[in-house]
Formats: C-alpha cells, structure tokens, sequence
C-alpha cells in the first residue's frame, strides 16, 4: 500500500482534542485475569507460543536467567498479542470500516499484519522517527501508511482525527483494554515454563505490557516480583509513578525506540501501578551493551527496547536478584541494521574493547612505525589511524595520531592505556570506560539452581 504524507496545511498538528473512547483519563479501565484467559484461548491459533529457555548469560550475572524470547514472533515482537486480540474483539460493522493506531513500529506492524490476515483494513500512522525498516515491513502487509508527527504525541494525534474523519476504531497500542489483556498472555506461558520464579523483568513504555504480565503473574503467584526497566531518555513511567498519574514527558533519541512513550496509558498506569515492585533507569551505553552480550552469547539479535532487561543487570541496578530465578522478556527484535551495527560499536566501546587514543609521536620516519609496533606488541588490534600535522601545538616536528584498537576485554585496555602513557608524553583516551564490565570471554560458571 502507499505512504501517505498530509498537504503543508495538514502537516500541521491541530490543538483539536480528540477522545479516544477506550481510554479515558477521568474513568480509566482496569482489566481483570478473565480479560488474560479469554486472549489466550482467542488467539491461540494465530500467534506462536514463544520459548522460555535458561541463559548463558547465567554464567556471568550471578543469577539463573531464563529468556521469554517474543522477538520470534512472525512480525518480531510481543506486540501481536494485543493486536490480534483487540482485532478479534471488533463488532462486524468495525471490521468492515477498518482500525488505524499510531506507532513507532511494532504495535504497527503487528495491527498491520493480522488485520491482513483477518481481512479487517490497517492504517498506520508513524512518527518521522520511526525505523525505517519498520516503516517498510507494515507496507508489506498492505497496510495504509502515514508517516506523519515529530513524536509519539503527534502521531496519535493525527491518527485520532483521521479516525473521527473516516470512522475508523482507534486502537490505542499500549493503553487499550484488549490490548493489555493479549499482552498479559505472555505472563501465563512463563508461569508454565519455567517454575520457581523469583522474578520477571519487563521493558516499559507506554505501560501495556508491564500492566498485563504483572496482572496475570501477581494472579497466580503474588510473591513473584516484577520489575520495569525504562531509558533514561523516556523514562514516561518513572515520572508517572512519582506524580501518582500519567503525565507527559519530553523525549530523547533512544535505542530503545520501542520504548519511547510520551506520556504513559491511563487504563495502563492504573493496572500497573499497584502491581510493580521496582522501576529501573538505565543508560544508553547499557543499552548498547545488552544488545552486544545477547548477540555473542545468546545468539539473539533484539531491538533496544528487548535488551532493557539485561541492561538493568548489567548496569548492576538489580544485585539484589544475584542467585534468584529471572525471567528477561526479549520483547522485540526489530533492529534497523545500520543501528545494530552503531549498537555493537557502542557496546564494544563501553566495556574496553574498543578504544580511541590520541598520540604525538615523533614526524621524523618511523615515528609513526614505531606506535604501531608497539600497540601490537601486547596483542591489541588496530582497526582505523589518522594522523595530523597542520593543527599539532606541540611542535613543528610532532605529528598526531589517532588510533582505534580493538583489546580483548577491560584490563588489556588499561595495559595499552599504562603502556602508552609510559612512552609518550602526551596520551589522550578518548571517552575510554570507567568501569571493568564482565567480558563474556572470561566466563565462570556459578551454582545456580538447576
């Protein structure tokens, strides 16, 4: 289907407000455990029950990790729970007429998806900041596709008058009734998986999926402990939580695009509020990191919003989970390539195994030479040098050279770092890490439970 963008007039986001009828801030709906049971019977059939396997990554965080692995769902996320349910649950007259949501990808593609296979017809609206990759797949499945808004907050607003313009049923991605019921399925298969939790992990956004997995989980075993996990960059939720309702917040480029939700669901915040135990921030280069870790040691490529999870352990902000049973939710694994590769870079960067120096070495021949061999000499790899004369202060007869290498983990970057700066009078390390970060190579295995 065509993308389509609004006239220069149109482009303009209007102050109108628009009222979604199924969320509504002044009487927010809250679902029950019967909402979760019917979802899952509904919508058996049309999406994959998901694996919930132990992790390598046990071996190096002190805890018996197990992975709910949503990001092999067909369209690549958890989100094609809520949406075929909330499909399914459509009257025929709003079958017919068709549903639109506004999106930054996932929700999207998923609505997009099984609306073709159910025959009821999608139009999507996506904020520029969408991945394109994303943009693409919900054309694939013939979808009407606008992109449209500087944010998630425009982008529903735009979606909201078209579905009063044309009639369509608004189906709000994170905050609708059905759709939280359909994402709390994934609650009730860990609880069959994998016995003994102590504790589920759970990437948070706009709110829908904490709100169902938690519901269904605290249902069936109140001592089970649920734990949120946001970008510092859309932290929606945590500021929710301080101001006791939904409020907006702005906005930063993340890589947890998934997770970047202005302003958290009504009907989302008041099923979820009582039911989590702790909301965890973390970095972007924990972020970077995770997405890393899971590549190398799990084999699983998974978006920025999949990885928060793990980015929460290893930024150390769950040490109290050391030799308890987890459960990381790898909800999605729609990852443009391009960010994928700036992710691993980045992650390699945080923990040492990527470095960026600046050396002044000596112009005359060999000068140069000389750096290099001795770089190799302890086993570091070059990757990329540049040198510089022109804006070189230190003298006419200095060149500087600027050096990315690649080490095998934290301490070879503090023998390069102890080396260089034995030898040269003027190192600079550039943004190198604070912190030693465990390098899956130097795994140990512990005695988590079995």
């Amino acid at each position: 289907m065509e993308t389509l963008t609004y006239s220069a007039k149109r482009e303009e986001v209007d102050d109108e407000v628009y009222e979604d009828p199924a969320c509504n801030a002044n009487n927010p709906q809250t679902i029950g455990f019967e909402d979760i049971t019917s979802a899952a019977f509904k919508i058996k059939n049309g999406v994959i029950t998901t694996p919930c396997t132990k992790s390598h990554l046990s071996d190096i965080t002190g805890m018996d990790i197990y992975l709910k692995q949503e990001f092999l769902q067909y369209t690549g996320s958890f989100k094609e729970r809520g949406a075929r349910y909330a499909l399914l649950m459509l009257a025929e007259e709003s079958k017919q007429k068709g549903v639109i949501s506004a999106s930054l990808g996932n929700h999207a593609q998923a609505l997009s998806y099984h609306g073709f296979k159910l025959g009821i017809p999608v139009t999507v609206v996506m904020p520029v900041v969408a991945p394109i990759m994303k943009i693409q797949k919900c054309k694939k499945y013939n979808a009407t596709v606008v992109v449209q808004g500087k944010d998630m907050g425009e982008a529903k607003k735009i979606a909201m008058r078209i579905a009063k313009e044309k009639g369509f049923t608004y189906i709000n991605g994170y905050d609708h009734p059905h759709i939280m019921a359909g994402q709390g399925t994934i609650g009730l298969e860990i609880f069959d998986q994998v016995e003994d939790i102590d504790a589920v992990i759970v990437p948070t956004g706009g709110g829908g999926l904490i709100a169902g997995i938690g519901l269904a989980l605290k249902t069936l075993n109140p001592n089970i402990k649920i734990i949120g996990v946001e970008s510092e960059r859309c932290s929606s939720f945590s500021k929710a939580m301080e101001v006791g309702r939904p409020v907006h917040v702005d906005i930063q480029a993340t890589l947890a695009d998934g997770l970047a939700v202005p302003m958290v669901g009504y009907n989302a915040f008041a099923t979820a509020r009582p039911l989590i135990d702790k909301l965890v921030v973390v970095k972007e280069e924990f972020i970077a990191l995770a997405i890393l870790r899971l590549i190398e040691l799990e084999k699983c490529v998974v978006e920025g919003a999949g990885a928060a999870g793990l980015a929460a352990i290893l930024a150390g902000e769950l040490n109290e989970l050391k030799g308890k049973r987890v459960v990381l939710n790898l909800c999605g694994g729609n990852i443009d390539t391009t960010i994928l590769g700036r992710c691993l870079e980045r992650g390699l960067a945080a923990e040492g195994r990527l470095i960026k120096v600046s050396v002044t070495v000596s112009d005359r021949p060999g000068g140069i030479s000389e750096l290099c061999k001795l770089i190799s000499s302890i086993g570091v790899s070059i990757k990329d040098i540049l040198h510089e004369r022109a804006w070189v202060t230190y003298d006419v007869f200095s060149v500087e050279v600027k050096v990315m290498c690649e080490t095998r983990d934290y301490e070879h970057a503090i023998k390069l770092k102890k080396l260089l700066s034995s030898m040269y009078k003027k190192v600079e390390f550039i943004d190198f890490p604070t912190t030693d970060i465990i390098n899956p190579m130097d795994l140990k295995l512990n005695n988590n439970r079995v």
